[in-house]
């Protein structure tokens, strides 16, 4: 290549912006004036924020004493909580922003309020801390750069132009009752005094995988300080298990917000009713579903709670459909399995199993009363005192006892209910009950004796989901069955006086269901 071939290349290469680095690409798109006039302009003539300081929340005070339980439980360690980041869902667009549970239980702060935000609990003298705890708990943040800062209309992620105003460190201390700093100060109150326990430094818990930023900085300081990374990543695992525990008895703000998830999933049920004949009529009626349930959870509630299962015919057998692409057709049950998340970032968890038409047939119907008497049985069992794992003992013995009256075990009822039998299992694999609340799937991390293994308490909130599913492909049940999916699910509050069903304004009973039906398509002129 010639001289002037060399000189013509590199040109053309700065004009191709081959020479640009990679990480400013995405901004090639915005097209946004640099000129120092637009600069200066758009720094000036803007209305002043309000600085006015909103009322303590209801939530406050419940945070603060799950706070309190959380140091009362590691005194003289430093506890590290992330919110975590934002998470890419493609190049430069983010899924919208959620905290981590652990964060949110620990903080009130629901929504989209603080990404990278790290709530630490400093240890001091025992008794002097918050409400006479042990640890003073500071939010660090990152504040909106004012209306004068570039930042202003230049961060897509966090410029107020883009994203519209958050509470600043005055208002979210005043919200909550909590102290704040800016998140530049992080490093330091994490990493400082970190060490060995045994010889004088800080033992710090993380709850970890949640911001990887947070994850680092913590190793780091762990490796440079001589510490066992084996040990302290036992140390973090407990604390995620104390988080988790910690969230099994709800508090009355929390069963509050749990009753208006509940609420607004109802009418979310009512809203897919009406929108049945449409989804008949629409190749993927199962979309049609989900987006109907999808429209009130965000006109009633933050979003959904886990990703709608609107499963048609077949694909009901398929515990865990949310592709629902299916054709919903007239003479088959939609499973429908969806809750509204609330804005608190409590959730509910409902199922109903719904005919197409408005009528179950009788093979229909008779799956689908062996699942609401199992259902019943979940109750029945579901005392204060007793073991949560009794739940599901009960509900898959009337499954089984069924099962065995249609001629369907392979073996004796007995052989089947026994630990080594377990056939009846074939058609229901799940358990029947999970704990419910900030996770659709709540305290997951809490010990085997806490959670299946544990009594029965005030304040408990879990569902009551049994089920049967025939799939299309099933051989070894007559053809009558094949292709039918039914699973009842309700939320239910534990109380001293025993189970409480949160969803029971929804219709269960068949009978119940298909009058639900007829007066909704009746009232619409459907």
């Amino acid at each position: 290549m010639s001289t002037d071939d060399t000189a013509s290349a590199a040109q053309n290469s700065t004009h191709t912006g081959q020479g640009q680095p990679l990480s400013d690409r995405n901004e090639n798109r915005s097209q946004r004036p640099d000129s120092d006039a637009f600069k200066a302009f758009m720094a000036r003539d803007w209305a002043q924020a309000s600085e006015e300081l909103p009322a303590e929340a209801p939530v406050a005070a419940h945070a603060a004493r799950r706070r309190r339980a959380v140091s009362d439980r590691f005194p003289g360690e430093r506890i590290v909580v992330p919110a975590g980041p934002f998470k890419v869902r493609s190049n430069d667009t983010d899924y919208r922003y959620r905290p981590h549970s652990g964060f949110a239980h620990l903080t009130g702060l629901g929504l989209d309020h603080e990404p990278d935000a790290v709530l630490v609990l400093e240890p001091v003298d025992p008794g002097t801390g918050d409400d006479g705890g042990n640890h003073v708990a500071t939010l660090y943040f990152r504040e909106l750069a004012g209306r004068d800062s570039a930042e202003f209309y230049a961060n897509a992620r966090l410029g107020e132009f883009w994203i519209g105003q958050r509470l600043s460190m005055a208002q979210i201390k005043a919200q909550l009752s909590l102290r704040t700093a800016d998140l530049s100060e992080l490093e330091v109150a994490i990493t400082k005094d970190a060490g060995v326990f045994e010889i004088g430094g800080m033992s710090i818990r993380l709850l970890r995988e949640v911001d990887f930023n947070a994850d680092a900085l913590v190793d780091t300081s762990r490796i440079n300080t001589g510490v066992d990374l084996e040990k302290a990543d036992a140390l973090d695992a407990v604390l995620a298990e104390v988080l988790s525990e910690l969230r099994l008895i709800k508090d009355p703000w929390e069963i509050e917000q749990m009753a208006s998830a509940v609420a607004a999933t109802v009418s979310g049920f009512h809203e897919v009713v009406r929108a049945l004949p449409r989804a008949i009529s629409h190749p993927r009626g199962e979309r049609v579903v989900e987006g109907a349930f999808f429209t009130r959870a965000r006109e009633e509630g933050n979003d959904l709670g886990y990703d709608t299962i609107a499963a048609s015919g077949n694909n009901a057998t398929t515990l865990h459909w949310i592709r629902n692409t299916g054709h919903v057709k007239a003479g088959e049950l939609l499973l429908l399995d969806a809750g509204v998340e609330a804005e608190s970032l409590y959730t509910a968890d409902i199922t109903r199993t719904l005919p197409v038409n408005g009528r179950y047939t009788d093979v229909q119907r008779k799956v689908y009363q062996a699942v609401l008497d199992a259902a019943d049985a979940g109750f029945a069992a579901a005392l204060p005192g007793r073991k949560f794992r009794e739940i599901h003992l009960a509900a898959v013995t009337v499954l089984a006892e069924n099962l065995d009256a249609w001629g369907l075990l392979p073996v004796s009822l007995e052989e089947a209910l026994s630990p080594e039998g377990q056939h009846h299992r074939r058609w229901m694999p799940h358990g029947t009950s999970h704990h419910l609340g900030m996770d659709v799937h709540d305290c997951a991390q809490a010990k085997r004796d806490l959670y299946l293994d544990g009594v029965l308490t005030e304040g408990m909130v879990f569902t009551m989901e049994p089920g049967l599913y025939f799939k299309a492909e099933d051989l070894s049940v007559p053809e009558e069955y094949r292709g039918i999916g039914v699973r009842i699910e309700d939320d239910v509050l534990m109380t001293a006086d025993g189970p409480v069903n949160l969803s029971a304004a929804l219709p269960r009973h068949p009978e119940d269901v298909e009058d639900w039906i007829a007066g909704i398509w009746g009232s619409t002129g459907e």
